[in-house]
């Protein structure tokens, strides 16, 4: 099998299992959710001033809406899962590579939730500032948050190296029936969004470098700042987003 179709099998199993252990407990799926909106939350204030930019508006977006929202990726999921075997017959393997970024990326972001819901649960008088923070702390996995941060930059230079790659837009179109017949609609989608939010700041270095910057800046934050700081730090953002 082809290592990137093999990241995806991996990762896409690793998702099917967390679900399956949230059936039937339905606070802990709501605690899931609040996690992730608040989450986006922290995103969207912290990239207020890229979400207003002419140049980079599209691709903050893009990442908003595909690795840090709330909805239920679910249905992509299922896709992703059933062309693990068969997706280096089905695309080139430069979108073959972005996509086994992406299913990597949403996998540990799945699974730092679920470790996060449950620690939220446990925490239900806290305000929603504090008890994100004592979460962050309590899951306690530092290499996990910098992996994540990590390949979302992977999966941002895949996307930016797509957009240099001679004809695959027009390749990327005529994948739309196939990609439809075999029940892969919304990875088109997701593959010709990405294509199209990177293409359009005509190169992603300075935008990459503002995420890893800003990104680490709060994993940072998160693990190591007072508690007090830090909860002043997140009103802060979330009152008056934009840069800090």
């Amino acid at each position: 099998m082809d290592p990137s179709a093999s990241r995806i099998r991996n990762a896409m199993q690793a998702v099917s299992l967390l679900r399956l252990s949230r059936v039937g407990q339905p606070l802990l799926e709501q605690a899931c959710l609040e996690v992730k909106r608040f989450q986006a939350q922290r995103f969207k204030a912290t990239y207020t001033d890229l979400l207003a930019s002419p140049r980079y508006q599209r691709a903050t977006g893009f990442f908003l809406h595909e690795l840090y929202g709330e909805q239920d990726y679910a249905q992509r999921d299922q896709q992703f899962a059933r062309i693990a075997n068969t997706i280096a017959r089905l695309f080139p393997q430069a979108v073959v590579e972005t996509a086994a970024a992406l299913a990597e990326v949403h996998a540990l972001t799945e699974q730092l939730d679920d470790m996060m819901a449950r620690q939220w649960l446990a925490r239900p008088t806290l305000s929603a500032h504090v008890r994100y923070i004592q979460c962050w702390r309590a899951v306690a996995d530092r290499p996990a948050r910098l992996r994540q941060l990590e390949v979302v930059l992977q999966l941002g230079s895949e996307l930016d190296r797509l957009t240099g790659t001679r004809g695959l837009r027009s390749l990327l179109k005529m994948m739309r029936g196939p990609a439809a017949a075999a029940g892969l609609s919304s990875l088109q989608v997701f593959l010709e969004a990405g294509f199209d939010a990177f293409a359009d700041m005509k190169g992603s270095s300075a935008f990459l470098a503002l995420v890893e910057r800003r990104e680490s800046g709060w994993i940072e934050a998160l693990f190591d700042l007072d508690t007090v700081a830090c909860e002043t730090k997140l009103r802060q953002l979330l009152a008056n987003p934009g840069p800090h």
